[in-house]
């Protein structure tokens, strides 16, 4: 259920009954029904989990997963528990497909990103938008900051390491590991102080920390204090015996230092520990070879590369220890060509150290001299004074006998000649690199000073068209025309300005002309087929698209177009099918067929498939305004705020000053609830074109927001004054007396604006405002009058109903969304609406209106939401923890669902996961409605 509607709804009576929940939704598969034989299996892996029992709860997860795969909370703790068994590329798999089926991110990117790391995906982690810590709780993005901070370093980047660090602290500095973090990379680049004075931070937030103080061991081992080091290891397996990598260095100082008794005793509790180690593998064959043993010695380096080959180069090519470790052993069996690989990876890794001399060998002995030479050339001039590779460096000699200049270039070339052809070469750069009012300028008075210019004028027509000033441009197109009146392209041009323009016989006219010219031309093609759609002649479209889809079948222009014929006719199926295959089909920079998949899959409610496939585009094309706009509109949909502020900043910054841009950026930036972002937006977008009136309206808007009403109306009056036969300065008076509480003063300007231009929109500000005086019957009467003039209007029809509801009237609230599903039936929000109405009324019948809304909307948390609780209340508790669960886990900031699934799990027995769950939604710091009750609640299991 969404918060919406529970500001909707408000009846104490029956605040126990519902939270209420209505988001915009419509789409065509159905959830399926709860499994109980599933569930049970997921519980009792549960279970397992917590008591460590890995392999058995994994069992039990799979026998789940074989009767319901889109269990989202079995396929979550799948992936966690995979990873925890070492199975991390079937984790990245599970955890993956949770995220494709809705959970939210911030639930599985941790483990993640552990399962990337553990691959070798370190460059994954740091450039794909999953693994972005915008939008996360703060401990999350603590933890991940860190992981990136590591992934950043294996791959050289030191600095966007640090950052990460920095952006860790920056958030908890009271944690020792974002301390700790930065210590490997201050010894990397030897900068020890630096590391000491990490370590130092670290121990005195936690001084018995064994990380801290393996850490500070660590520093002056590789310095060469070797007694400090020892003693700070010493102190880390007093505080923590099983610590690894502690134990692991203890051991390789102990055989450096000769006391192979000490070492021994280490060596074999770390493979008491760990017997899966390779390190204590290799620490075993150096003792056995110190004692002279063979055997024994061959037998643990055959253990080193049986535990490390079957490993992918890949899941360990950023970890040195490891590409050392087993080419030192394939090195000591005297296996040579397996040691080279593992040397290699380590030599680009590390850079020069004393494995390019065991490579240097190597090549050596394949007789790659060069490449031996170039290696030890290098090494030596690091290590000027090694004997060892001096002579072999010597052995090698004697083997071998001895780019956006454009605009300004343009700009300079102006100054010596006002040609037109290098204004227009002007205008089109300014055009590319998002001035477009500028570029808008230099394109005129090109095309002005000589029509020849071609390029300027079609790109002028373009300009014009998105700009709305379709009079300009078929006056452009119609020059164009008469300059190259054989030019079937041209035509074409023509025919969509005057489309545009309303011209419908003009522009089929010119459209049929460009093909009789070029029978070949398909835009023109297409826009006939738009033609006959608009007209509503779809079976003329439907014809004229097959044929052109069956002479190319991969051409994306027509298989979009066949998805918008399916979508006007209300096929949704066939809708999803042409957009995937000309999603499929596009070129690696055609995003068009991803953004329509996108808004697509967003209108029916499906924000994990939306998601999905924004981070594609976004992974394809970065810095594509379009795209940008795209992945914030789903970030908003999945609830993720504060990722979609961060992807509309970069977007703002991308859009440059072009004034559409900018309204876009501006308008998901107020979704987003940051009005100082849209202002800012607005602002760069003004600068460049003052007068753009779909900017000052917003910027009206905005300063509303901002609590400026006095600016806000003065603003309005300016809109009114330049815009006086239009409605929307009006409108926006009466937004302004709205937020002042003039009731009387909103109705005056909210019916002028209607007065002016009547349309759905003004006659709902109109209505808002009327139904809140004499008992709503104004609004009454202008809602049904424009309904008996309007009858398929359904905004107004739903906000009849929602005033119904609002006011208490669950009766007649109810007749009003079942009119509207006659005209709608699949309509998500009117039925999830309506299911919490019924909810109201204590009808039983809301169960199954809100397994007919989540029919059309099965990845909306608040709509899986309402049908959990309406069963809970139904008595049918089994089935509704399994779908609350899958809720919280798509949406875990929203509280309300977090207090349904904790009273659930508090009457199944389950105290402990709810008592959890109520900490969290009252942590949250967001109000809502049953917060009392779940307050009440915490108390009674505690």
């Amino acid at each position: 259920m969404s918060i919406r509607c529970a500001d909707r709804y408000r009846n104490r009576r029956l605040r126990q009954m519902l939270l209420a929940s209505m988001l915009t939704v419509g789409a065509t598969l159905a959830h399926p029904a709860p499994d109980n034989a599933a569930s049970r299996f997921y519980e009792d892996a549960l279970a397992r989990y917590e008591r460590r029992d890995i392999a058995g709860a994994i069992v039990q997860l799979k026998n789940a997963l074989q009767i319901d795969k889109k269990m989202l909370p079995v396929q979550v703790l799948l992936g966690k528990a995979l990873l925890l068994n070492g199975e991390v590329v079937a984790a990245e798999v599970a955890l993956n497909e949770a995220l494709r089926l809705g959970v939210s991110r911030a639930e599985v990117v941790l483990p993640l990103a552990r399962a990337a790391l553990a691959q070798g995906k370190q460059k994954s982690l740091v450039e794909l938008p999953v693994f972005s810590s915008a939008g996360l709780p703060p401990p999350v993005q603590v933890q991940l900051n860190l992981l990136r901070a590591g992934a950043y370093a294996d791959i050289g980047d030191v600095r966007s390491a640090m950052k990460s660090v920095d952006e860790a602290r920056a958030i908890d500095s009271k944690l020792p590991e974002v301390w700790l973090a930065e210590v490997p990379m201050r010894i990397r680049t030897r900068q020890f102080r630096e590391a000491e004075a990490a370590v130092d931070r670290a121990l005195a937030i936690a001084p018995a920390s064994a990380e801290a103080l393996y850490q500070q061991g660590s520093i002056g081992h590789v310095q060469g204090d070797l007694r400090a080091a020892l003693a700070a290891y010493n102190r880390a397996l007093a505080a923590d015996p099983a610590h690894i990598e502690a134990r692991v260095a203890r051991a390789g100082l102990q055989v450096d230092l000769g006391q192979s008794g000490e070492a021994e005793k280490d060596v074999a509790e770390l493979r008491r520990l760990s017997p899966q180690e390779p390190r204590g593998a290799y620490l075993k064959a150096l003792l056995a070879e110190r004692a002279n043993d063979a055997v024994t010695a061959r037998s643990a380096l055959n253990s080193v590369t049986s535990l490390i080959d079957p490993v992918p180069l890949d899941f360990i090519r950023y970890r040195p220890q490891l590409l050392m470790l087993n080419g030192l052993a394939h090195f000591g069996l005297n296996q040579r060509e397996k040691a080279k690989p593992y040397f290699e990876l380590f030599q680009k890794a590390q850079g020069n150290s004393a494995a390019s001399k065991l490579l240097a060998q190597i090549y050596l002995s394949e007789g790659n001299v060069v490449r031996a030479i170039e290696l030890l050339d290098g090494y030596l001039k690091s290590q000027p004074a090694d004997p060892q590779a001096m002579v072999l460096l010597a052995s090698a000699h004697m083997s071998q006998g001895r780019h956006a200049k454009a605009t300004a270039l343009m700009q300079d070339a102006l100054r010596t000649q006002d040609a037109p052809e290098l204004r227009a070469a002007l205008g089109l750069s300014l055009v590319s690199g998002g001035q477009s009012r500028d570029g808008l300028l230099q394109l005129e008075a090109a095309f002005r000073k000589d029509p020849a210019q071609t390029s300027a004028g079609a790109a002028l027509v373009g300009l014009y068209l998105r700009d709305g000033a379709t009079a300009k441009a078929v006056l452009v197109a119609e020059a164009l025309v008469r300059q190259k009146p054989l030019d079937a392209g041209f035509h074409n041009l023509l025919g969509m300005a005057k489309a545009r323009s309303g011209n419908l016989a003009g522009a089929k006219a010119s459209l049929e002309q460009a093909v009789k010219l070029d029978d070949s031309l398909i835009p023109a093609k297409l826009n006939l087929a738009r033609l006959e759609m608009a007209s509503r002649d779809f079976e003329a479209a439907q014809v004229r698209l097959a044929t052109l889809q069956k002479s190319d079948e991969k051409n994306v222009d027509v298989l979009m177009e066949l998805a918008t014929l399916a979508r006007i006719r209300g096929q949704l199926g066939d809708t999803q099918r042409w957009l995937q295959k000309a999603y499929d089909h596009a070129g690696p920079r055609d995003l068009r067929a991803g953004l329509a998949l996108v808004d697509f899959h967003l209108g029916g409610g499906r924000f994990g498939p939306a998601l999905e496939v924004s981070r594609a585009l976004s992974a394809k094309e970065p810095d594509s305004v379009a795209v940008l706009l795209a992945h914030s509109r789903v970030q908003l949909a999945n609830g993720d705020a504060l990722g979609a502020r961060s992807t509309l900043t970069h977007a703002t910054r991308l859009a440059a000053y072009d004034p559409p841009s900018q309204v876009q950026v501006a308008r998901l930036q107020i979704a987003a609830d940051n009005p100082s972002g849209a202002a800012y937006s607005l602002d760069k977008g003004l600068s460049s074109r003052p007068d753009y009136l779909p900017a000052l309206a917003l910027m009206t808007e905005v300063e509303l927001r901002q609590g400026e009403p006095a600016k806000a109306e003065k603003r309005a009056r300016q809109i009114i004054e330049s815009n006086p036969k239009r409605a929307i300065g009006h409108a926006l008076l009466g937004d302004v007396a709205t937020s002042r509480g003039q009731a009387a003063g909103a109705i005056e300007s909210y019916r002028r604006a209607h007065q002016l231009e009547p349309s759905s929109d003004t006659v709902l500000k109109l209505f808002r405002a009327v139904s809140s005086q004499d008992g709503g019957k104004a609004g009454q009467q202008l809602a049904e009058q424009w309904l008996k003039a309007h009858p398929r209007d359904m905004a107004v029809r739903k906000a009849v109903a929602d005033n119904h509801a609002r006011s208490g009237n669950f009766t007649l609230a109810r007749s009003g969304y079942e009119e509207v599903l006659k005209l709608l039936p699949q309509d998500a929000e009117t039925l999830n609406n309506l299911a919490n109405v019924l909810l109201r009324l204590k009808d039983p019948g809301a169960v199954d209106v809100a397994q007919q809304a989540l029919a059309q909307s099965p990845a909306n948390a608040n709509v899986i939401d309402t049908l959990g609780w309406a069963l809970f209340q139904n008595g049918q508790t089994d089935r509704a923890l399994q779908i609350l669960r899958d809720a919280r886990l798509r949406a875990p900031a929203n509280p309300e669902i977090r207090f349904h699934l904790a009273t659930v799990l508090a009457q199944t027995g389950r105290t402990n996961e709810a008592r959890d769950e109520l900490e969290a939604a009252l942590k949250a710091g967001r109000s809502f409605e049953n917060a009392r009750d779940a307050e009440s609640l915490l108390r009674t299991l505690r």
